[in-house]
C-alpha cells in the first residue's frame, strides 16, 4: 500500500487530490448520517443551527469553506509542498461536499432535500466521485490530446494536429450528450472508446436527438423505447435504491414501484420539433397542443 501511495499518488503530485476526495467522502457521511439524525430526532451534535429562529443549512458553511480553502490553494500555489496542498484540499472537499449535498436546494431554489427533487443532490455527488476517482487513477479529459506535447511541440503542423483532435473530443461529446447519455459522455471524456460506442449507438427515446432523427421514422423510436425500458430498468431500480439508503428511506419495494414510476415518466417518445413553417393560420406548426379541439 505505501509502495502505491508513493509510486502512483506522491509521484505524480496527486496526493491533494486524493486528501479531497476522502474529506469529501467523509464529509458527505457525515452530514448525511448528521441530518437522518436530526430527522429521526435523536439527540445530536452539532444539531439544527438556528440563530435568531434562522435555520442556517449546511450549504452556507460549505460555500465559506471552499471560498477559504480555494483561496489558500490559490495563494500558496508556487510555493506550497504536496502536505500543504493536501490539507487545503482536504477542507476544499469538505465544502463541496457541504454544498452538493444540498445541490438540489441551489437548483430548485427551495428545500426539497427530503423530496424525490432532492435526489438531484446525491446524482450531483455521484459525479463528482466519479469524477475524482477517474483522476486520481490518471485518467485525464480529453484523452486524444497531449498537453504536455502542445506546450512542448512549437510545429505548427502538431498543434493545428491536437486542436483538431481536441475539437473532435468535443463533437463527439456533444452528440453523446444530445443522445440523453450523460453519464456515457462524462466518462467518455476520459476514455474515448466509451464516447465512441455512445455517439454510434442509438439515442435515448426522450433525448433532442431523438426529436430531431427519430420523429419521422417509427421504428427506430420504437427501439429507442424497448432498448431504454429493458436496459434502464435495472440501472433505474439500482439507483433509486441507493438514493433511498442515502436519502433515508431505504426500502426494496419502494425501489420496485418507484422504477416502474420513473420508466413510464421518462421513457417517451420525443415530440416532433417545432417547424418555422407557417400554419394555414400563419402561426408555427408543430406547436404542443396543436390539433387539440377547443
Amino acid at each position: 500500500m505505501r509502495d502505491w501511495l508513493d509510486r502512483e499518488i506522491i509521484a505524480n503530485g496527486r496526493l491533494p487530490l486524493l486528501f479531497f476526495l476522502i474529506g469529501f467522502l467523509l464529509a458527505f457521511l457525515f452530514i448525511r448520517l448528521s441530518v437522518r439524525m436530526i430527522r429521526a430526532e435523536v439527540s445530536w451534535w452539532p444539531g439544527n443551527i438556528t440563530p435568531g429562529g434562522q435555520h442556517i443549512h449546511h450549504v452556507v458553511f460549505g460555500v465559506v469553506t471552499m471560498f477559504a480553502s480555494g483561496i489558500g490553494l490559490i495563494a500558496l500555489y508556487e510555493t506550497a509542498t504536496q502536505a500543504t496542498g493536501a490539507v487545503l484540499a482536504t477542507f476544499f472537499g469538505i465544502g463541496a461536499a457541504l454544498v452538493l449535498d444540498e445541490f438540489a436546494l441551489i437548483f430548485y431554489l427551495k428545500d426539497v432535500y427530503w423530496s424525490d427533487q432532492g435526489r438531484a443532490s446525491v446524482d450531483a455527488v455521484f459525479v463528482a466521485l466519479a469524477v475524482t476517482g477517474l483522476l486520481l487513477l490518471g485518467f485525464q479529459p480529453f484523452e486524444l490530446l497531449d498537453i504536455t506535447e502542445f506546450r512542448e511541440d512549437r510545429h505548427i503542423a502538431v498543434r493545428v494536429a491536437l486542436i483538431v483532435l481536441l475539437l473532435a473530443n468535443l463533437v463527439i461529446a456533444g452528440i453523446v450528450i444530445l443522445k440523453g447519455k450523460i453519464w456515457t459522455g462524462l466518462v467518455g471524456l476520459f476514455v474515448f472508446p466509451i464516447l465512441l460506442v455512445g455517439a454510434i449507438r442509438l439515442s435515448r427515446p426522450g433525448a433532442p436527438w431523438a426529436r430531431w432523427r427519430y420523429v419521422g421514422k417509427p421504428r427506430r423510436m420504437r427501439r429507442a423505447i424497448e432498448r431504454e425500458k429493458r436496459f434502464r430498468r435495472p440501472m433505474i431500480r439500482a439507483k433509486i435504491y441507493v438514493q433511498d439508503l442515502v436519502a433515508g428511506k431505504p426500502s426494496v419495494e419502494h425501489a420496485l414501484t418507484a422504477t416502474e414510476v420513473e420508466l413510464e415518466r421518462i421513457v417517451q417518445a420525443a415530440p416532433a420539433p417545432i417547424s418555422a413553417h407557417g400554419g394555414p393560420s400563419g402561426t408555427m406548426v408543430g406547436l404542443p397542443g396543436e390539433g387539440d379541439s377547443t
